[in-house]
């Protein structure tokens, strides 16, 4: 996969893949994810995107990645809550 957001490769970490299948999260989903959603940075590498998806019961789908030479992928999670710095 290739983002055009971040003009790099993607890669996902064994763990992101499990809980992709657990939360019900398909490669469609977490590109356009990772291509719309809002982000919040934890570091200038680290990093989170979120994004509601009305079609979902969650309450937003998030990803943690780390951006790089790559996009790296480090997990998935449903039902997530943006909290204030």
């Amino acid at each position: 996969m290739f983002s055009l957001r971040f003009n790099r490769n993607i890669r996902l970490t064994h763990h992101v893949r499990t809980r992709m299948e657990k939360r019900d999260i398909s490669l469609e989903l977490l590109l356009d994810l990772i291509e719309t959603g809002d982000i919040r940075y934890k570091s200038e590498s680290d990093l989170w995107i979120y994004r509601q998806y009305p079609e979902r019961v969650d309450n937003m789908v998030c990803t943690a990645v780390v951006v790089g030479q790559a996009v790296i992928v480090k997990t998935v999670m449903v039902d997530w809550i943006l909290e204030e710095p």
